[in-house]
């Protein structure tokens, strides 16, 4: 998928022994988005944008050994030690040889080296150079900026795809707030940017400002503009599509002291496993505080200070916790952490509070299980056939509102909260609105300047395709019943390939689906990790249905 950028100059920073002044540079392609204001809170804005660089940067996927160099010295060592277990031979001679080779091998290696040396030296420049000035060569998706009538926040990927960082910081962090445009742009966030930021101080006056100026120059000042052209995978888009979808997903939330992360983060520094199983098993007691044990060595941490204040017990666990160390940042400046687990292997994540500032990590199931793979969460969110132009009605005015929950929507368009929330599902999947788990708001956020291809990011899976061949068959009964403080469980029989497949739904009160289960080897394989199966669509897709017809 190819994306143009089209920047005014490069991302600057400049600091002194009494000011510093932070001026990034948006895309010039996109509506003009620009905002300037003086920092407040400097220490914890610093320290919040640096956890947001660690983000960027990490990669923990596994990176086998190098073994060329070993391979290539074995083999010229091979015949050393052929000549070394040989029988019958005359030994002084022999290891006079040996060391004679041995010392002939050390003048070429010493003697290759000086040869090579200014290739090396070279090379290092080069990507050096490379990763100064020409970041896309190294990190795949520049930042995604927003500025909102009440906050300005911050989007990026970790370079494995499985790390989602957010930072929000509302104008309460800025003293000083001159001149702001909303709208959502890419930035030119540069690598020596990182080192900047670590130079912000209290005592030092520090401006942060996305230029508006590029949006003024003349057409005559065309080079002033640096093209950035760059073909993105689709995983990344598709990536920031699957978020939103499962932040909107039913959690089990709590919320965390900074010692209790701490003491996780302390416990990670200082422990590696060797085996598995290498995960965090929560347990969640009603009234109790909230328990986290360490696998394999099975060491209980109790959170004293937190308390879980949900109705049910419930154990989860997660894996990659490596990745929490991103967190360890945070803990001197935040409040607390709220933390949402969606389920055991399911995405989670992690909202630091840091008062006027909140940090949101949001993790897939594990390392290797991206979230361009982690499962197709949109499946499970509210679904239902939206006419376009109650489509149209409910995104013009969110467009108006820049913000708002589908209550609200709902009160001021006159349509149905089920509808409200299907369309902003519709339009979370086109990269058109984010959820914000924070504050519960959808927001208005254009991924990008042009629609997506939809036809390559498509949420309708192969199992969608699958079930709406189930429906047309017609080979399904449903029977559905509210269940006390649950939420509508709807069970169904359903024939397919001459077998029966009995599938459960479980949809709460915000038309989502919470939970499910089936009899397929799908589901018996991958639980709800990789989404519902086709028949837990085909279930909910004939009862929606079925809901219409009879309303009708």
């Amino acid at each position: 998928m190819l994306f143009n950028y089209r920047y005014s100059g490069q991302t600057e920073v400049y600091s002194n022994a009494t000011s510093a002044g932070i001026s990034f540079a948006p895309d010039t392609r996109r509506e003009p988005t620009f905002f300037n204001g003086k920092l407040r809170k400097k220490i914890a804005f610093r320290e919040a944008i640096s956890a947001l660089h660690d983000v960027v940067v990490s990669d923990l996927r596994f990176k086998p050994k190098d073994k060329t160099a070993y391979k290539e010295w074995a083999a010229q060592q091979e015949s050393v030690w052929l000549a070394e277990y040989m029988g019958q031979y005359n030994v002084d001679a022999a290891n006079e040889r040996i060391n004679a080779m041995n010392q002939e091998l050390r003048n070429i290696y010493l003697e290759k080296e000086k040869v090579m040396a200014p290739y090396y030296k070279a090379r290092k420049s080069y990507f050096d150079y490379l990763y100064q000035k020409d970041r896309d060569a190294w990190f795949v998706l520049d930042p995604v900026i927003s500025v909102h009538p009440d906050e300005i926040f911050f989007e990026c990927f970790s370079q494995d795809e499985s790390a989602y960082g957010k930072l929000s910081a509302s104008y309460n962090v800025f003293k000083e707030v001159n001149e702001f445009q909303c709208g959502t742009t890419n930035i030119d966030y540069s690598a020596a940017l990182y080192n900047e930021f670590q130079k912000i101080r209290d005592y030092k006056e520090t401006t942060f400002s996305v230029d508006p100026a590029g949006f003024s120059v003349q057409t005559t000042k065309e080079e002033m503009f640096r093209e950035v052209k760059i073909d993105l995978p689709d995983s990344w888009v598709r990536g920031f599509l699957q978020v939103s979808s499962a932040m909107t997903l039913p959690a089990a939330s709590f919320d965390l002291h900074p010692m209790d992360v701490y003491n996780f983060c302390s416990w990670l520094r200082r422990f590696k496993e060797k085996k598995g199983p290498r995960s965090i098993r929560f347990v969640l007691d009603p009234g109790k505080p909230v328990k986290a044990v360490f696998e394999p060595w099975n060491k209980e941490i109790i959170c004293a200070r937190s308390i879980y204040t949900g109705a049910q017990r419930r154990e989860i666990r997660i894996w990659g916790r490596r990745r929490l160390l991103i967190l360890e940042r945070l803990i001197p400046v935040a409040k607390k952490f709220t933390v949402h687990l969606t389920g055991s292997g399911l995405p989670s994540f992690y909202i630091a509070d840091l008062g006027d500032m909140q940090f949101t990590l949001g993790l897939s199931g594990w390392t290797a299980n991206d979230w361009s793979r982690a499962g197709q969460f949109d499946l499970m969110a509210p679904r239902a056939a939206v006419e376009d132009a109650t489509k149209l009605r409910v995104f013009s005015e969110l467009q108006q509102m820049w913000m708002g929950k589908p209550e609200e929507i709902s009160a001021k368009t006159g349509v149905s909260v089920p509808e409200v929330l299907a369309t902003l599902g519709i339009y979370t999947q086109a990269g058109k609105v984010i959820y914000d788990l924070h504050t519960g708001y959808y927001r208005l956020r254009e991924l990008s300047r042009d629609p997506l291809p939809l036809d390559q990011l498509r949420f309708s899976n192969p199992k969608e395709a699958s079930a709406t061949r189930l429906i047309k068959e017609g080979k399904i009964s449903i029977s559905a019943q509210q269940v006390p403080s649950v939420g509508l469980q709807v069970e169904g029989q359903l024939t397919a390939e001459r077998r029966t497949y009995h599938p459960v739904i479980v949809i709460d009160n915000d038309e989502r689906m919470s939970t499910g289960h089936c009899d397929c080897y799908d589901y018996i394989t991958n639980k709800l990790y990789k989404g519902p199966c086709e028949h837990m669509l085909a279930l909910r897709m004939a009862y929606e249905q079925n809901k219409t017809n009879n309303n009708a």
